[in-house]
Formats: C-alpha cells, structure tokens, sequence
C-alpha cells in the first residue's frame, strides 16, 4: 500500500495526534488493514462495489466510535440505546465521536414525514401555537395539539392519519349467489375459524344454506356489522373418524374481523388479505388534513398548518419571506424555520413538502433530509461517516451537496464518504482506496493519501475511471445509435407535478430519462408508462408483450430470506442434498436442508444462527448458536455431504467459488452465471437479505430475469440502475443492459450517471426543476442533441460526458 505521511509541518509538537490510525482491521473481508486518515479533513472512501470500503468506513471506525462511546454511558442507560457490535481491528487512535449518516434499508413508518424528520415540523408547530391567528375567544394552544401523532392533535375520525378504511357488503361478500355454508363471506378466514363462525351463525339460527341474496337485508347487515359478540354453545356435526365435542364459541361479524387484522396482526400476508376488502378514503371528518377542528381554525400568512405542510419547501420559504410578523415572537419563529429550511433546499430537496410520508422518499433523500438537520446542529469536532450521499443524485444537485461537505468540515469536523461519484471524489483532500477487487479478491487498501498520488496505483480500478479523459468528438460521431422499431405514446399525462406531458418512449433501443430530484422521471416511468404497457399488453396489436420492473426494494425482510432463496438457487440446492445417497438412506425429503422449517434446522436457534442473548439491566446481545455454531443446522442434516460439502458450507459460499463448484450442474450453473456476469461474485449464497444494499437487490433481480430465455419483445425499466456501483462496476451492468437491446428487447432506465445517458439511443430530459418547477419535457431526442439543447439543466453535463 502506497501511503504518503500526512503533512505536520504546521502542527505543533506538542498537539495531539492529527490522524486517525487503524491496526488491524478485519472487519468482514478486510484483510488486517493498516492505514491512517488525518482529521480535519475531506476524505473519500474509494473501490468496486463489495472491495470492503463500508467495512472500513462504517463497520470499523463509526462502529469503533459508537464502542467508546457506550463505554461511557451509564449501564443502566445503555440498554436503552440500539447498540452496534465491537469491530474486528487490534487498535484505533485519534478518533473523535462519531455521526453516521447511512443509506437505511428500511423506511421509516407511514407517521413519518419530511416534517419529523428534519424537525421542521417542531418549528412550524410553535409558530401556529405561539404566533397564529386565532378565532376571537378561541383558547392559546399548545404545541403538541398542532401534531397529527398525538391525542391532543390527532383526528378523532382517523387518530391522525387522514384517511380511514371502510368496507361494505359488495366487498365482504362478492358473490351473493352463494350461500354462507358455500363461502359466501369472502372476508372470513379459511380453515378450522371460518367453519367455526359459520356453526356459531347456524347455532343463532341464521339459514347458512340459503343464497346470499335471498336473506332479509337486516339479517344480511348484522351478520356483516354487528359490534356485538354473543357466545353461544356450538355443537359441531360429528365427522366419521373423530368425535368433536361441544364448545363455547364467540360470534364476530365480518367487518370487526376484517378491521381487527388489518389493524393489529403482524403477518404481512393476512393484513394484505385484509386490505382487499377494505377501501381507502379520505377522513371525512377532517378532509385528510388530519387534525382536530380547533387546530384547523388557526392561521398564519392566511393559512392554516395544513395548507402550509402541504407545501413545496421552496414555496413555504417563500409564504414566510412575504408574510409581515406583528409580534417579535412571529418574526423570530418565521426566521427560525427559514433558516432550518435553508439547507434542505440547497441540497436540492425543496420540491418536498413537509407532510410528504417518509416511506415514500428514496434513500438517498433520507441521507440528505438527515444531512440538513446536522448542518443546523451546531457541532464541531466529530466525523461525520456519510454513505453514498450522491446517491440519485442529477449532477447540479451534485455541486450543491459538495458545498455542504465543505462546510461541515470548515466548521471544524472531519468527513468520511464512501462514495463511487467522481466529482466528489476529485474533490476529496484524501483518498482511502480498497480492492482491488470484490469479496475475497479485496479488502486490502491499495492507497491513502492525495487524490493526484492514485494515478501511480496500477492495481487501483478507481484509478483507470479518476484520470481518464472524456471521449473525443470523433469517438462520439462514431457511436452507433440504434433505429426504433416501434413506440409506446403517452398524451396528457397528469400525476403528481407531471402537467399535460406528452412522450414518446421508443421501442427496440436503449432509453435514458433524465433530470433533477423530484422533476418527475420516477412518476412518468415507475407509474405511468408502466401502468399503460401493463394494461395493453393483452392487446394483439401491441408490440411488447412482457413488462419488466426492476426497482431497488429488498429482496426480502428478514435474514430468513437470502440470495439463493430468491433466485430459486436454493431449490437446486436442495434437490442436490435429497439425492445424496445418505439423504436417501434416511427418506429425507427437501425440506429437511431447509432451514425455515422444523426438521433439518437447529432447533436451539430455529435456523437463525444466532441466539439473543439477555444481559441482565444491560440491553440484549446476539451470539452464534452455541449448539449449531452459527451454521443454521442441526448435526445430524450436516452429516449429509455433496461432493465434499455440507449444506451450511455450500451457502457459506460465494457466487463466483460456486459457479465453479456447480460448473456441472445445469439449473445452478444458469443463475450463477448470470449473477457473475452482472459483478456479484462477490455475494455468498446464503448472504441474508437484510444485508444486501439497494443496487445489489437490484441487480439481483435483473441476474433472476436475464437467466430466464426470453423470446418475446420484453421491456425492462430501470429505476437509477447505478446506484452504489462504482464506474467499473457500471460498465459491466450496462454491458448486461445493452445486450438485452440487442437481443431485441426495450431498456428504460432513470439515470443520473452522464456516463450512463451519453451511450443511450435516445434520451428524454425533464425539469428544468424540481416540484412544481418541473414536470414537463425540456428535451428529447439522442444524446447529442439533447446536450446541445439549452432549455434544462442535463445539457452542459451531457455534453461533457460526450466530449463536446
């Protein structure tokens, strides 16, 4: 590893040391790394995708911060606090607390808005309490009754969340030619329960044999409604085989049981089945503003707090800025949230409203909600531990978040960045390279120091993609553009900020839609483009016969879930294992190598691989199964061995050793290939889905569809496909990419990487802003007239990327 010694010689002798030093570190793939980082600093963490960056960024030093700072806490506090492991690493000196700002795998919940996030909304609530207009006679009210999230607050119609849920006799029961004994009630659960609430209705006295219809409408709305649940004594009808005795049962109408599990089951599955046969509304007693009246009735600037969250940020600064404070109190509370206002719209987010849910925000604009507040907290002398903080980012917006990385650091702070985009990394005052590879062909550090001292690193993939210049013009006038063969028309289009927008999206060719943060790219291709291939492509007339969607939502929600379950691999796997000759010997079935289900698994862990362990007052720790060591299952299912291996060490293995191992086996060589092919070799087999990032779920799924042979003319849609990959890595998805088009098939994609949109057949560009200050089209066409054009903000970065 080339390492230059930090300057010092403005240091005083007697300072502290000016580095952050790490010895040691074999975090994950890391390889006893060694390295040191001066603070004060702007420094970029640098490599391919899985070349053990983040390792070294978040899993060592903030996670070696978050240690020592748990050291410090009260062990009765402590249990508290959500803590993160101690790292592998020998030692880290002269590491300051730490903030983490990550890109979280998992949304906040539907309460969660813009709002909370930034706090905003704690602002703006204090200023209807303490500076709104109220109704002559009306009470001063507090803070916390302005909030949709408390009782004070909230609805009483809807508790606060707008809308309320409600069904009706068409949707419980959709096919009243039936009769009760028949499945009439479709929302009754099936099984023992459902033919429990149809005996209590026989034993009331209700005609469970005669057609829905033909009931009288008030024994049809209590079997429906009813609030009440009489319990009665059931005397089930003897079956042949078994003797059923009498019970006790408890009658409950379809509606409070429909209600009750789509409010408090935690199965994803019944509340998916409960939410069928219930509509969406909003309240109608707050109209979806989710407050109480008194709320409502106060004003500011003429409006009230809900009209106000409704707001871009943009438009709500600039409500604030016209409005003319009568009290010292107004002024200073509006001047307030103006300032805390400031920096989410210099990062490029003041096309959000505050009440805009958070779920619904990208990860990336979580990162950068969540960099705005600390810009406004004040503090100084920390790291700050970003995590891709370009990540769906236009290259405009690009600039505005480098100046807020400088000033972090100006105010005295030290800034880590794991980070592939290359301005931010030319604009680094150190570079921590890993690689040179992924996985097992990484996880060493190839160089720390200056950005400019890289260009020697041979090994370094960072290098080749830093110092190469842009493509010529005759390079450019040479690239092939492929011809349509063919087009999907959307004419006056109208959702969210997309006004009357008209687009041509061409088939046969390779299509990239750019623009700024919230100009409407997702909204015209994820929703509506979508939704009109979906709904034509039954027509015989339509050139597209299979619609592809491949978003970055995990492939699963629990470590149960995992690259090989996903892709299918497993079940090979598994058939492999039941042939073996000591599976057959046994009359073990599949399921016994599954480790979701009784039978193979270790049954002390229930196939997790780690047990919870209670620590007395201090919080809850996990630990590797002490019966199965971590391996999922229990001894005697590892007993079974193919060629050499047993389950749990075959999932222990990556894609790329496993490609090789399988070499022989057709059905796992497929996938395997196909997730090699799209640079996860890196990956094991049996990596939890909780693990993943949102690119590598992404190209996950793009590797499930591309080892699938596929005749028909398909369309594939993208949603920001580079996300998280460094340069090297994007030239191998986008080789993936466009062979699919060559193979006679349709790419959309959302893009934001110029690299990206330069070798595109066609481009469509929207904007020129975010919000209400885009969504229309400001140019179409290839990518050199598109960067020649003048009218929106892709142009001048478009144009660099193709050397003109």
């Amino acid at each position: 590893m080339r390492q230059p010694s930090p300057d010092a010689s403005a240091v005083p002798r007697d300072a502290l040391d000016p580095c952050v030093r790490v010895r040691g570190a074999r975090e994950h793939n890391l390889r006893g790394v060694d390295v040191d980082i001066p603070r004060d600093t702007l420094t970029v963490f640098t490599g391919v995708s899985g070349s053990g960056k983040s390792s070294l960024a978040f899993g060592t030093l903030y996670a070696e911060a978050q240690r020592r700072y748990f050291e410090s806490v009260a062990p009765y506090a402590r249990r508290l606090i959500h803590q993160i492991g101690a790292p592998e690493v020998d030692s880290v000196t002269g590491l300051p607390p730490a903030v983490s700002l990550e890109q979280r795998r998992s949304s906040p919940g539907s309460r969660s808005s813009v709002g909370t996030v930034t706090l905003l909304s704690n602002s703006l609530r204090m200023l209807f309490s303490r500076a709104g207009d109220y109704p002559p006679g009306s009470e001063r009210l507090d803070s916390d009754c302005f909030s949709p999230n408390t009782a004070s607050g909230a609805c009483p119609s809807c508790h606060g969340l707008g809308r309320i849920h409600r069904t009706s006799e068409e949707l419980l029961v959709p096919d009243p030619g039936l009769s009760i004994r028949q499945g009439a009630i479709a929302a009754w659960p099936g099984a023992w329960q459902g033919k429990n609430l149809r005996d209590i209705l026989e034993t009331l006295g209700h005609d469970v044999d005669r057609p829905w219809r033909e009931l009288p409408a008030a024994e049809r709305e209590w079997i429906l409604f009813t609030e009440e649940q009489p319990v009665v004594t059931v005397h089930p009808v003897r079956d042949a085989d078994r003797i059923q005795r009498p019970y006790q049962g408890t009658y409950m109408s379809a509606h409070r049981y429909v209600m009750r599990t789509f409010s408090d089951t935690k199965s994803a599955t019944l509340r998916a089945r409960a939410e069928k046969f219930l509509t969406d509304a909003p309240c109608p007693v707050c109209e979806g503003r989710r407050l109480r009246p008194e709320a409502l009735a106060v004003t500011f600037a003429g409006r009230t707090i809900a009209e106000l969250a409704s707001l871009p940020l943009g438009e709500l600064d600039a409500v604030l800025a016209a409005s003319a404070p009568r009290t010292e109190a107004a002024r200073v509370l509006a001047a307030d949230l103006r300032a805390r206002i400031a920096p989410v719209t210099e990062l490029g987010l003041g096309y959000l409203s505050l009440d805009r849910t958070a779920p619904s925000l990208s990860a990336g604009e979580l990162q950068r909600l969540r960099l705005a507040t600390q810009l406004r907290s004040g503090l100084f002398g920390v790291v700050y531990v970003l995590d891709e903080p370009s990540a769906g980012l236009h290259p405009a917006d690009t600039e505005a978040l480098l100046d807020v990385l400088e000033r972090l650091k100006a105010a005295g702070n030290t800034v880590f960045v794991v980070e592939h985009h290359l301005d931010v990394v030319r604009r680094a005052d150190w570079l921590v390279d890993v690689g040179p590879l992924a996985g097992e062909h990484g996880g060493r550090v190839l160089y720390s120091g200056p950005p400019a001292g890289l260009a020697g690193v041979a090994e370094s993939a960072t290098a080749r993609h830093l110092f190469a210049g842009p493509p010529s013009g005759d390079a450019v006038a040479a690239r092939r553009v492929r011809s349509a063969t063919g087009s999907v028309r959307l004419t006056g289009v109208r959702r969210h900020n997309l006004r009357e927008v008209t687009a041509e999206f061409p088939l046969g060719v390779f299509t990239a839609v750019t623009g700024v943060s919230g100009s409407g790219k997702s909204t015209l291709v994820g929703q509506v483009l979508a939704q009109e291939v979906a709904g034509r492509l039954t027509e015989a007339d339509f050139p597209v016969r299979r619609l592809v969607e491949v978003d970055q939502k995990p492939i699963g929600r629990t470590p149960r879930s995992n690259l090989a379950t996903y892709t299918g691999l497993f079940d090979v796997v598994r058939k492999l294992f039941t042939a073996a000759p000591q599976a057959r010997e046994r009359g073990w079935k599949a399921g016994r190598f599954s480790f979701n289900v009784p039978g193979g698994r270790c049954e002390t862990c229930q196939g997790e691989g780690f047990v919870s362990v209670e620590l007395l007052f201090l919080p809850s720790t996990y630990a590797p199964c002490p019966e199965c060591a971590g391996a999922r299952y229990n001894a005697e299912t590892l007993e079974v061995r193919y060629e050499g291996l047993n389950i749990a060490e075959v999932l222990g293995l990556t894609v790329e050793s496993a490609a090789g191992f399988f070499a022989e086996v057709p059905a796992a060589a497929r996938s395997l290939r196909a997730l090699e092919e799209i640079g996860l070799g890196y990956l094991r087999l049996g990596q939890p889905a909780t693990e993943l990032s949102g690119g590598e779920a992404q190209r996950i799924k793009l590797a499930t569809e591309l080892q699938r042979s596929r005749r028909d003319h398909t369309l594939y849609l993208l949603d920001e496909p580079t996300t998280g990959l460094h340069p090297a890595d994007v030239r191998v998805l986008l080789r993936q990419l466009h062979g699919l088009v060559d193979a006679g098939h349709s790419v959309v994609v959302v893009e934001h990487d110029m690299e990206v949109v330069a070798g595109a057949d066609w481009v469509i560009d929207l904007g020129p802003g975010g919000g209400t200050e885009g969504g229309r089209i400001t140019a179409c066409g290839p990518p050199a007239r598109v960067a020649a054009s003048s009218a929106g903000r892709t142009a001048p970065y478009l144009s660099r990327a193709l050397g003109l």
